[in-house]
């Protein structure tokens, strides 16, 4: 053991302390801020680590989603943030999109939440808007979650013909269509009830079930299926 790690916690740097307390206590006693204080390594001139985390989900309203929406430039706003900080908070918020992906594979959709659970984590925390499909076998499992177009803040084309054809290669039985909306609003466009009934229709002939149109706010979602609109 070497001499910093004998040290009392009280004798510790500011910035070290989240650390000491990940170490006896473990990581679930952490705060949200500790757990940033961590990826940043240090503070500033005015600002422990822990504090400048405070400040920065201060900025989200201690909002983890709003965080992840932020990109470099924003985080590099903060005081003390440059290029290799915020690139380990952005890295640490994909990584937790990426183990909550995995989760959801083999899941079976037996509701609208649990769609929108599936593929809230690609569709929640963008600017711009995308388009994505969920491939599912006759027992609603998933076997499939793909992207099928990105658009701009205002929308996104999806090809009736690109949703189809990754269904047919994983001989889908059933799919869930799913888009977001950046600005957070979850009515359905007069343009998404067309595309909805156009893919329910391809889905009769193909003898492939649409089962939903979900839509994604900001940490909310709107069901098609639910509101009786297909």
């Amino acid at each position: 053991m070497n001499y910093h790690q004998r040290l009392s916690i009280k004798f510790w740097a500011e910035e070290d302390r989240p650390r000491e307390k990940f170490i006896t206590k473990g990581k679930g006693s952490l705060s949200d801020a500790e757990l940033i204080a961590i990826l940043l390594g240090s503070g500033n001139r005015q600002e422990t680590a822990v504090e400048l985390a405070k400040n920065i989900l201060n900025a989200v309203n201690n909002n983890l989603n709003e965080l992840g929406r932020m990109d470099l430039s924003h985080l590099k706003k903060f005081n003390g943030v440059g290029d290799a900080k915020a690139i380990s908070i952005a890295a640490a918020m994909e990584l937790g999109r990426r183990r909550k992906s995995e989760t959801s594979k083999r899941e079976q959709i037996t509701s609208s939440k649990m769609a929108y659970d599936v593929i809230a984590d690609v569709l929640s925390d963008l600017p711009h808007e995308e388009f994505w499909v969920l491939l599912l076998n006759r027992a609603n499992m998933v076997i499939g979650r793909l992207n099928i177009s990105k658009g701009g803040v205002s929308g996104t084309v999806a090809d009736v013909k690109l949703v189809f054809k990754p269904a047919i290669e994983y001989a889908a039985s059933g799919i869930i269509v799913a888009h977001n909306h950046p600005s957070g609003n979850l009515k359905a466009s007069e343009a998404d009830r067309r595309l909805t009934a156009k893919l329910v229709k391809a889905g009769n002939y193909l003898d492939i079930n649409v089962l939903d149109h979900i839509i994604v706010g900001h940490g909310a979602y709107l069901s098609m299926a639910d509101e009786g609109l297909m």
